[in-house]
This record gives structure tokens, sequence and C-alpha cells, in this order.
């Protein structure tokens, strides 16, 4: 009797601390607390959707989603090592965008350095032995790589978007944190001074290194641990003084893009997800032809795809995204960049078309 006792309180402490560990992270609480009270889509503390937006089907059970979890994708992964080109970090002229896989990139405004939702780890989850690896040959860079940073850009607080061991990393090189309201509880409790946190609620904007940003709805929602929808997911809307850019984030396809578009667009180049969809959660991820939909209700000049050549956290083939979007792109007359994982974009001058991932395709290698 006295063992079991000893076995059920020892899994218990060990739950506890587990769970009190710093990747987790941090509930709003205090004056953030209160602040997100008084926020308009939120209701009991818990924030809301524009639209209503189950996380399922509402005739499909959580049964059928985690039978197909299991069951699973032989061509889930690329069958060789994805092709990459040394990045440039320390560009001091033009507007340029560089990405790295899933939806991590760094916009290079003149001297201004913006790195959004930098994940660089081994896994997108709270720890490096759960979860699928990242894709061979996406680990060509890594947070140290980074010279200062003067914005990091942290759209939602899910683990493909808000990585604890990257932000570690990266916190003594930044210079400010701009991020949807809530999130930066978690940033604080890693050792970020509030006094370089700027967190947006939607329609709040903000002006960092001369340009402005305006926190924008998305279809989403949140969570680290088992509470969801404590902190806010956003895209953001940023403009330049020269050119304005879409940062989507995470987001379902619903009406709050041909808004957008209609009060802050045109937008010279919309960077939108493309990937870890299923009809099993519809709401919460794009299809490929509807990332295109959005791209046209932004009123975008050019679409960049991203969400996808990194991880694996869906059923789909893992190069099925670019080529949906790519094929509903040329039906649709968008146009359409899909730069090299490390290649550069440069705005409103060089867009990158390559197939690159064809060749991997067909041949398991570049």
């Amino acid at each position: 009797m006295y063992i079991i006792l000893f076995i059920v309180c020892a899994l218990a402490l060990l739950t506890y601390i587990t769970l009190s560990l710093p990747v987790f992270g941090r509930l709003p609480e205090g004056a953030r607390l209160e602040r997100i009270r008084l926020l308009p889509n939120v209701k009991e503390d818990v924030l809301q959707n524009l639209s209503f937006t189950p996380m399922k089907p509402e005739d499909q059970g959580y049964w059928g989603i985690i039978r197909a979890m299991l069951k699973g994708n032989p061509n889930n992964r690329p069958s060789g090592v994805l092709p990459h080109v040394k990045p440039e970090l320390d560009s001091v002229s033009g507007h340029k965008v560089t990405w790295f896989g899933h939806s991590s990139y760094l916009l290079q405004l003149d001297q201004v350095k913006i790195l959004v939702d930098p994940v660089f780890s081994r896994t997108p989850s709270p720890f490096s032995f759960i979860g699928r690896k990242y894709y061979d040959g996406t680990d060509f860079i890594s947070a140290e790589d980074f010279p200062a940073i003067d914005i990091l850009l942290i759209t939602h607080d899910h683990y493909d978007h808000l990585d604890y061991q990257s932000i570690l990393k990266l916190k003594d090189r930044t210079k400010h944190f701009l991020t949807s309201a809530g999130v930066g509880a978690h940033l604080v409790r890693w050792g970020i001074p509030a006094s370089q946190i700027t967190e947006l609620a939607w329609s709040e904007q903000t002006v960092l290194n001369g340009f402005k940003f305006t926190a924008t709805p998305a279809r989403h929602f949140t969570g680290r641990l088992f509470k969801r929808n404590r902190t806010l997911w956003s895209s953001f809307v940023l403009e330049t003084g020269t050119s304005k850019l879409f940062l989507g984030g995470d987001s379902g396809y619903d009406t709050h893009f041909k808004e957008i578009g209609d009060q802050y667009g045109p937008f010279d180049l919309a960077i939108l997800e493309c990937g870890q969809y299923n009809e099993l959660w519809p709401y919460i991820h794009m299809f490929p032809e509807q990332t295109v939909k959005a791209a046209k209700d932004l009123q975008a000049k050019v679409l960049m795809p991203v969400h996808w050549a990194k991880f694996t956290l869906a059923l789909h083939d893992w190069n099925e995204p670019v080529l949906r979007v790519v094929k509903s792109a040329e039906e649709q007359h968008q146009m359409i960049t899909t730069p090299l994982l490390g290649e550069t974009v440069i705005i409103g001058a060089a867009y990158p078309a390559t197939k690159w991932w064809l060749n991997i395709a067909a041949n398991g290698k570049q």
C-alpha cells in the first residue's frame, strides 16, 4: 500500500515539475490579463475568432483524427535533402525577404532587420524527443548565425512559431519584440524585459524603427499546455513608407482577408500559410487554393507561400502544398514567388519562381 502511494506521489510530483518547466511559458496574469479581459473578442478570459471556429467538423469525432494520424503517410517527408542557398543576413540596402522553411523568415528593410517566427530547433515541440524532426537539409542555419535583430516578431504562441530554445539564443541580440496580446507573458518568463516587448490586439498599431505595424485578425487558436486561447493569434500589416507587406501567421480562410484588403491593401507582398491542412481540421489552416483566394482578397501583387518545407505536422505529402498552390495561382493569374530555402526575394524587383521541389519528388535528390 505504501509503495503504491509513494509511486502515485512521485508521479504527481514529476508531472508538476515537468509542467512547470519554462518551455511551457506562462499564461497572462495581472495587468496583462486585465487588458485582455477588456478586448471585444474575449469571453470568460478565452479569446474568440471573428467566426465560429470549431477545431474539427461537427460530424467528425476525435477518434477519426487519432486514427488518421496513427496511419500516417509514407510521403510526408522528402525523399532527399532539400536544397538551399547561403542566406544573405547582413544586407543594408533594399527591401528583402529570406525564408528559412516553415514560417521563419527575415525581413531586411534597408538597415532594419525583422525576424519573424524563428524556429531553429530539431522539432516544433516542447522537447526535442517529441515530434518529427526537421527535414534533411533544413538545418543550414541556426539562431547563432544571426547578427543583431532590430525587431523579433511572433505571430502566436504555438511551438512551430514560438520556439523557446531559439528565443533564448536570440534574446540578447534582439532590440525589441513585437507580438500578439498576451504572448509577452511567455517572453517575460524567459528573461526578456517588459520594456522590450510590444503586444498588440487586433486593429492596434505601433511604430518601430520608423515602420508602422498593425495587428489584424486571423482564424486560428493558441496554447502551449492545456488551456487554449488565453493569448491572441494575429496577422500583421507592415507599412514601410514605400511598400505594404502582409505577414499572415497561421489562419484558416474567412472573410477577414477581404476586410483587411479593403482597409489596408493593396499589398506588394503577402506571406501566407500554405501547409499542415486537412479536412479533419478545415477551419484553422487554409487549403492551398484558399491561400490563393486569400491573396486575391488582400489585393496582393505577389504571394509568397510558407508554413511548409521543414516539418511534417499534417497528413498530406510534403510537397503537396506547393504543387497545389502554384497550380491554383497559375489558374487564377496570381503572381507567386517560390524561393529556395535561404534565397532572397527582393520586394518590387526579384521574385524567384523556380519549381525546385520537383526534382526531389522525382529523383530523391537535387
